[in-house]
């Protein structure tokens, strides 16, 4: 027997029942649908990239400098660890990266806080993940770093160096962008009332560097970082016996033990000024105390403005 059709009462026939199958399938929105072989062929590139990494540690096929940069290890490895904090905790915003040349030398010069230096960390990763040219930062790192045991051989392995002349006059002979926080560890461990005051930036051996090698100076602001840890008081007596600059004291830690260690999730904003070009001033310049001193100075203060600047576009310290 036929179905009977149902005509309602304004005389358009009643809609088609859909099979129970057809109405499962059509449920899913087209974006969603579309969406999938996105997600599934993402996955597949990440365990590709992982087993051809895995393939590459095994049989040795990765190179390491004279320095004991590790490009692999860290590009894939280091720098993966830090890429939730950068994207999901702090989430930093980067501004003038076309200030960054895509190739040779230069010395990017940046503020330093936050009790444990994330902020090198930080740039770093802003460099080699959006840089168009995926730009390895080497960074030049205190004594300190390289006495420690567990933390030295990482740190040569992402790059770093010590912090002295002859090594940046070496990285900036061989092109590469280097970076220096200047401040050192009276930046990163000044007290919260004296958040974005920049400390003395030393005697000016980063500017002799550039100088002699030709390369610009690139100033680096960065705001965010001070508020990750504010420090409200220092146990030095238990730092001079440890052999350390610093023991911070915050609110949250000693007090809260391990969970005293988890950064606030303040807003970064991380920007890199106009170069600063050295090149015609010639090499015979860094041996020109006046001339250093008023570079370092000009420097500094290009810095110490724009986190001013900064400062005032922020909308909040979370936000």
């Amino acid at each position: 027997m036929a179905e009977a059709r149902v005509i309602p009462i304004d005389g358009r026939p009643a809609p088609r029942r859909r099979p129970a199958s057809e109405s499962a399938q059509g449920s899913k929105r087209p974006d969603a649908v579309a969406h999938e072989p996105a997600v599934a062929a993402d996955w597949e590139r990440k365990v590709a990239g992982a087993l051809a990494f895995v393939r590459r540690r095994i049989t040795g096929d990765y190179a390491v400098d004279e320095f004991g940069f590790d490009a692999d290890l860290n590009d894939n490895v280091l720098m993966a660890l830090m890429r939730p904090l950068y994207d999901k905790w702090f989430r930093v915003e980067t501004r003038g990266l076309d200030n960054i040349p895509d190739t040779g030398a230069a010395l990017v010069v940046a503020n330093h806080s936050g009790t444990v230096p994330l902020d090198s960390l930080m740039t770093q990763l802003a460099l080699l993940d959006h840089h168009p040219a995926r730009r390895h930062l080497r960074m030049l790192g205190a004594d300190l770093v390289f006495q420690m045991p567990f933390i030295a051989p990482l740190a040569r392995k992402s790059g770093a160096t010590l912090a002295c002349a002859p090594d940046a006059e070496r990285l900036l002979s061989g092109g590469e962008l280097v970076g220096v926080w200047p401040e050192g560890f009276k930046g990163i461990g000044k007290p919260f009332s004296e958040r974005y005051k920049l400390q003395r930036f030393g005697r000016g051996g980063f500017v002799s560097a550039a100088l002699r090698m030709g390369a610009p100076i690139i100033p680096c602001s960065i705001v965010g970082a001070e508020e990750i840890y504010p420090i409200i008081g220092n146990a030095k007596t238990l730092a001079r016996i440890l052999g350390v600059p610093y023991i911070p004291i915050t609110p949250f830690f000693p007090l809260l033990g391990p969970l005293g260690a988890i950064p606030l999730p303040s807003k970064w904003i991380i920007e890199f000024g106009e170069p600063i070009d050295t090149s015609e001033l010639g090499s015979a310049a860094a041996d020109d105390p006046m001339l250093v001193f008023n570079l370092t100075d000009q420097v500094r203060e290009t810095i110490q403005q724009t986190l001013y600047n900064l400062l005032i576009q922020r909308r909040s310290v979370f936000f």
